[in-house]
């Protein structure tokens, strides 16, 4: 089996803060000196300091004094001797003079050299800002300039590290219409760096992590924001040190305004195959290939994690409003999705099967909500059916009919024994043989059922199975598997239960009490003989967790990873649930099922996309029906 380290997707990245002595090159030199050697030794690739952090931003006229000029380039080239034997690098703020200008630059340090030197391009002369009475624009294509013996290219230029492209922005830059990011993102750059000096006053600091969070999701990048530390002049103004790291719109770290001392080194793991997974699947993304980056001979090398890894992506997070109101959409997405379905159809009612269980329980309560949208009483447009056979438990059926009378709906019990059992007898099956025949019989028959009811009651079948059991092919063909419209189609399980347990609480007492009860109750099929009120057929038991599940489906159709990384990400994720090698078991089942049953889903019925995930063949996922499975599964053998 190959062998994942996060080196192979991940950089490691880090924000210095240094404490600032207005003024005293050294002193500053010093400060970003620790700072960065601390990274280095903790396998960091990159560290981004503040703007002009070498003199200190706030020096006012000082920035024009030849004498500090002088010391801060002797500065920048004793900061670079130190990257000569780390395996790291570091861009850092200073004034630079060139020929008869002054430029606001951050600079490129690795291998022991400058690589390149990034001029500011949007200089703020507004309110306390003073740019323009000190430095002037740069607005030109890259040339070179020089520092000692050393010729150093200048201008907007990219630079690489072990395969990654990062580009600098300076403060300002990131806040004008048209910002130097969009050509450096569309010349190659997957990480921007902003070294800023951003005065803190009332709710900036929101919208500071908004235009971050915003700007990294729209251009698809890693954005590091190393803001200014409050040791810079409190004359009119006050810096916070905010610190910021995102990826593609996720906060990965931040160091909040004025952060304590022992708070100066922020690190994050910025995962690069995501970047480039999401820029592929973009056709409209730019691609300007004109400009070569600057090479470095830094290679990544952490062999640990930086970056928290959900172990229930699917599932909403932040604050319990924050979790009702996204809950809340996903609703509103199904029960719109059905709402147009029956005015295209022409039915005035859907007939659903009620089998006590969670999918079939969230199909009606969505149908439940869709008939108050369409102003109808729920009694009017919503038949269930509960259709018991002999595996059936008493504890589900009672579920399912309790809970259509608390409801409000119309709720039929078909008992499918007999027919059942007529249809084993015609194929001369014996109903003692619990084999694949058996179970299936018993799902083909309930949908023959629903499908037949709803041509009486001209209505539609409204579909039960979720996402996770579409991606495992844990359903019948032409059985559950089918329906008129399914509006858990792109729902996995994890997600099913947050809906449930969020709609339970919106319910009556009696209703409340049923949607707890089903939420407690294993998951099953119930499609071998059960003993007494017990289950005795458990899914999980059968196909495997469905937390584990869907954390595969997630990395697997949401980032396109590979398997050797799947198994990765899932032992930290449930380090503390599963050994790793009942995670490696599950995942090559997981594997399996999914390749081999995609001639399911390539029939798949008609139903709302409500996530990033979805298995619809007419839309996000085309995979051939015939592929095999060792494709996959080899590379965790």
């Amino acid at each position: 089996m190959k062998q994942f380290t996060p080196s192979k997707s991940y950089i490691r990245v880090a924000i210095g803060t240094p404490l600032i002595q207005l003024g005293n090159i050294e002193a500053n030199r010093d400060a970003i000196a620790s700072l960065y050697n601390k990274a280095s030794k903790n396998n960091t690739s990159l560290v981004v300091f503040p703007e002009l952090c070498i003199t200190g931003y706030s020096i006012g006229d000082l920035l024009q004094s030849s004498s500090l000029l002088n010391r801060t380039e002797d500065a920048l080239m004793h900061l670079a001797s130190l990257t000569n034997d780390a395996n790291s690098a570091m861009i850092v703020g200073l004034p630079l003079r060139m020929n008869n200008a002054l430029y606001n630059c951050s600079a490129f340090l690795a291998d022991g050299e400058v690589k390149g030197i990034v001029p500011k391009m949007n200089l703020p002369t507004y309110k306390e800002f003073y740019e323009k009475r000190w430095f002037q624009i740069w607005d030109e294509q890259p040339t070179t300039t020089k520092i000692g013996n050393q010729v150093i290219p200048f201008g907007s230029v990219l630079f690489a590290l072990d395969g990654v492209n990062i580009g600098i922005e300076i403060c300002e830059d990131v806040w004008v219409a048209r910002p130097p990011s969009e050509s450096l993102i569309a010349r190659g750059a997957q990480i921007i760096c902003n070294p800023s000096a951003s005065p803190e006053m009332v709710t900036k600091a929101d919208y500071r992590r908004q235009l971050i969070a915003n700007t990294s999701a729209r251009l698809v990048c890693g954005y590091i924001y190393a803001g200014a530390d409050p040791s810079e002049s409190t004359m009119d103004t006050v810096m916070s040190g905010h610190g910021l790291i995102y990826q593609m719109g996720r906060l990965l770290a931040e160091r909040p305004p004025f952060s304590s001392d022992e708070q100066r080194l922020l690190e994050a793991d910025i995962d690069i195959d995501h970047i480039i997974n999401d820029r592929l699947h973009d056709n409209n993304f730019p691609n300007d290939a004109m400009s070569e980056p600057i090479t470095t001979t830094i290679k990544r090398s952490q062999n640990d994690m930086r970056q928290n890894i959900d172990s229930s992506p699917f599932t909403p997070k932040g604050s319990s409003q924050e979790i009702s109101s996204r809950l809340e959409e996903i609703l509103a997405i199904q029960s719109y999705g059905l709402k147009k379905r029956l005015e295209s159809s022409g039915a005035q009612k859907v007939v659903l099967g009620l089998s006590g269980g969670l999918d079939s329980t969230l199909s009606l309560l969505v149908a439940v909500r869709t008939a108050k949208i369409r102003n109808m009483n729920p009694q009017d447009m919503i038949l269930t059916l509960t259709m018991p056979g002999e595996a059936s438990s008493k504890r589900t059926q009672n579920n399912a009919q309790k809970l259509a009378i608390a409801l409000g709906v119309e709720n039929r019990v078909i008992v499918i024994g007999q027919l059942v059992n007529d249809q084993l007898l015609a194929m001369s099956h014996s109903n003692h043989n619990q084999d694949i025949t058996y179970e299936n019989t018993q799902a083909r028959m309930r949908t023959s059922l629903l499908f037949n009811t709803a041509n009486t009651e001209k209505a539609i079948v409204l579909g039960t199975g979720d996402l996770s059991e579409l991606a495992l092919g844990w359903c019948t063909f032409n059985g559950d598997h089918m329906s008129a419209y399914n509006v858990n189609g792109s729902v996995p399980k994890t997600l099913v239960k947050y809906l449930v347990r969020h709609e339970a609480v919106l319910q009556a007492k009696l209703a409340q009490q049923i949607l707890l009860d089903i939420l407690d109750t294993p998951i099953s099929p119930e499609l071998t003989k059960a003993k007494g009120n017990s289950i005795s057929q458990k899914t999980e038991d059968l196909v495997g967790p469905y937390e584990l599940h869907d954390f595969f489906l997630f990395h697997f159709i949401r980032w396109m990873e590979s398997p050797e990384k799947i198994l990765y990400l899932a032992n930290v994720a449930f380090k503390d649930s599963y050994s790793p090698a009942l995670v490696k078991q599950w995942l090559n089942v997981f594997l399996k099922r999914f390749t081999t049953n995609q001639w399911k889903r390539s029939v798949m019925p008609d139903g709302p996309k409500v996530g990033s995930v979805s298995l619809s063949p007419r839309g996000d996922w085309r995979m051939p029906s015939d592929i095999d499975a060792s494709t996959f599964t080899s590379q965790l053998v």
